[in-house]
């Protein structure tokens, strides 16, 4: 199948499509306490979106905003349960810190959650470490953060 990604906005139609099968999902695996995560998930000032299409369908998404002068945060990262397995997810993490390296950004973060061992490990297996939970996330024990090095991906 043909993959074909569009970088975009927090505005495009497609990304706010499949940020919304990723909320249902969301929702399913951790019911009320998801209400809590809710706040921080919201598509305002998120202006670097990589979007991935498979014969013309959205198929899988990501974000990042910046988190400070040197780091920025993935967020909504979610490729569509029938398409998984096919390495959408690590296609779309290497964009994501591609374009954030060329922006001068030398660290990622995220966020995911303890009941995601599949989110965790794949950004084990992208190099990313669990670091102390940052932010708003810093006193929530149902938190997994993690963070990486950009600089080697700089060209």
């Amino acid at each position: 199948m043909l993959v074909k990604n569009i970088i975009t906005n927090g505005s495009h139609k497609d990304f706010i499509k499949l940020v919304q099968c990723l909320d249902t999902e969301l929702h399913s695996r951790y019911g009320q306490l998801q209400q809590e995560y809710d706040k921080h998930n919201t598509l305002e000032n998120i202006q670097d979106v990589v979007l991935l299409y498979q014969d013309g369908i959205p198929v899988a998404c990501g974000a990042f905003k910046k988190y400070d002068s040197n780091t920025v945060e993935l967020k909504r990262i979610f490729v569509q349960p029938r398409h998984r397995g096919q390495g959408l997810a690590k296609q779309l993490i290497q964009y994501l810190e591609a374009l954030a390296a060329e922006q001068n950004y030398t660290w990622a973060v995220l966020e995911t959650g303890i009941k995601q061992p599949e989110a965790i490990h794949l950004y084990s297996s992208r190099g990313y470490e669990i670091i102390n939970n940052y932010g708003p996330y810093s006193e929530n024990e149902n938190s997994v953060c993690m963070k990486k090095a950009l600089s080697q991906q700089r060209r």
